[in-house]
């Protein structure tokens, strides 16, 4: 199993997400929750897409994390 990093953004009404390893492949919905949801198929449509177009598939590269500001 091949775990890539999403970032989650909440907007006025809804939440969207990007993988930054994997360029054009987002989701959005109305909670967060969902979202992943959405979010873990559409990177499986994607590299599936990838493989079938012969393209190679970037490995896991990106790492999320927190920065405390005073």
């Amino acid at each position: 199993m091949t775990e890539y990093t999403v970032i989650f953004e909440q907007g006025p009404s809804n939440w969207s997400a990007y993988v930054p390893d994997l360029p054009g492949c987002v989701a959005a919905a109305e909670t967060r929750d969902a979202t992943a949801a959405l979010m873990a198929e559409a990177i499986r449509l994607h590299v599936e897409l990838m493989r079938e177009d012969g393209d190679p598939i970037p490995p896991p590269r990106s790492h999320a994390g927190l920065v405390a500001v005073a």
